[in-house]
């Protein structure tokens, strides 16, 4: 799971914990290792094509770039900032190419009205650009400052759940069926 949240007074560490217990309900034998954002020092100046990044850079990937390799799938739980995702998430998708080849990618996106899928439409793009499958069905929360409880719930179990239930369903199946493709004919882009 990746929070792309790192804003101030972010809903994202919160939407997260709501998710990860209903993964843990929905998807026992699911595995998930959750990368915060807040907590990743990479910086926006990228090197030239075939150049080594800072050593900052460096130290930063060597702690995140392992582990989306490790990832049979992602989610990730976006807001939706200027009818688009953080820039920090950004950031962290263009430091990585290989790493999202032939994986699935799930999505749970909060904000306003539209609950984040103005986001969710743009990675999209973002994904297929770098040949990962994103999944058809989304978790969205939508008006998360109203709809999500002081228990860090959503107000709306009944859909909120079933959305959840939906995309990791789908998640865990392409997961499955990617990693035995990965597996027997190494995917090369």
């Amino acid at each position: 799971m990746i929070v792309g949240s790192v804003r101030e007074g972010r809903l994202g560490p919160t939407v997260t914990d709501w998710f990860l217990k209903t993964a843990g309900t929905h998807a026992p034998d699911l595995h998930l290792d959750v990368i915060d954002l807040a907590g990743v020092d990479l910086p926006l100046a990228m090197p030239d094509w075939g150049g080594a990044p800072t050593p900052q850079a460096a130290a930063a990937l060597a702690a995140v770039s392992p582990r989306l390799a490790r990832a049979d799938a992602f989610v990730v739980v976006t807001p939706e900032y200027n009818h688009s995702f953080p820039a920090a998430l950004k950031n962290l998708i263009d430091w990585h190419r290989e790493q999202w080849q032939a994986k699935p990618v799930g999505f749970v996106s909060y904000g306003g009205l539209g609950g984040g899928l103005r986001a969710v439409e743009q990675l999209r793009l973002v994904f297929a650009e770098l040949h990962a499958v994103t999944m058809r069905d989304s978790v969205s929360l939508h008006g998360p400052w109203s709809g999500i409880g002081p228990d860090g719930e959503p107000r709306d179990t009944a859909v909120s759940e079933g959305a959840a239930k939906g995309m990791l369903g789908q998640l865990h199946w392409w997961a499955r069926a990617l990693r035995t493709a990965r597996t027997q004919h190494p995917y090369g882009a």
